[in-house]
């Protein structure tokens, strides 16, 4: 398994210091990360990637509402094999009829993103759990209406608290995750309740086990009560120790 950091994780040091971050991210022993909104500081990123030896196999960015050539630009830059739509409006996700246009999005910007030879992929939050149609997560039905070009991030977190059990999900949804977010905490909707992993509820190794294929696990915390940098390194540790 290829453990990456999310660098929103560190989103405020990364601000104000991008070089020194970046480093401090390969001492902790990361090899790889994922980038976020990465058009504006593509070239500077890309200089401290290579300088601390580390890579990006996939990045975040919003596919369905900027431009996208723009991305695929930087994203080759950044060396990304995978760009990833990490949020599209929650009230985007109540009716079949809407998830299927955000398919059909998906699927042209997997074709658009074929030509700089980068794929497409989606990002879940708790919402595309919460929402049934028919009986089945929204998600899934958004999986069935892709492209096959097109990959799934589960996170794994944000699954549960939407009330899916993320190894069942895992499991239905096969090869197409092709990424993982691995964080943990107590399985609230509250940012900052969220904990290093292996510190909180989630059955951290079942959901490895049972993601089969991937490129990478992501470890990621979207906000964290106190230094952010202690609980990237203990989830690192944890990961690295094994089951």
């Amino acid at each position: 398994m290829t453990y990456s950091l999310q660098l929103y994780t560190v989103r405020g040091p990364l601000e104000e210091d991008l070089e020194g971050t970046v480093k401090r991210v390969a001492e902790l022993g990361f090899t790889a990360v994922e980038p976020y909104n990465f058009v504006a500081n593509a070239d500077a990123l890309a200089t401290a990637l290579s300088m601390n030896g580390l890579t990006a196999p996939s990045g975040h960015a919003p596919l369905l509402r900027a431009n996208q050539e723009e991305i695929f630009q930087a994203a080759q830059k950044l060396g990304i094999g995978t760009v990833i739509d990490p949020h599209v409006d929650a009230a985007q996700w109540t009716t079949e009829a809407d998830i299927k246009e955000t398919a059909k999005a998906l699927n042209a910007a997997a074709a658009k993103g074929a030509e700089y030879g980068i794929a497409v992929g989606y990002h879940n939050h708790e919402f595309e759990l919460e929402n049934r149609i028919n009986g089945r997560s929204a998600l899934e039905v958004l999986a069935e209406n892709l492209d096959p070009r097109v990959v799934l991030e589960v996170d794994t977190y944000w699954a549960a608290v939407g009330g899916e059990e993320p190894v069942a999900l895992l499991e239905r949804l096969g090869d197409r995750v092709r990424f993982i977010h691995i964080k943990d905490g107590p399985l609230t909707k509250v940012d900052k309740d969220q904990v290093a992993v292996g510190s909180g509820q989630m059955p951290i190794w079942d959901v490895i086990e049972a993601a089969k294929n991937l490129e990478a696990g992501v470890v990621e915390l979207d906000d964290f009560n106190g230094d952010i940098f202690d609980a990237v390194s203990d989830s690192l540790a944890y990961l690295k120790a094994g089951k």
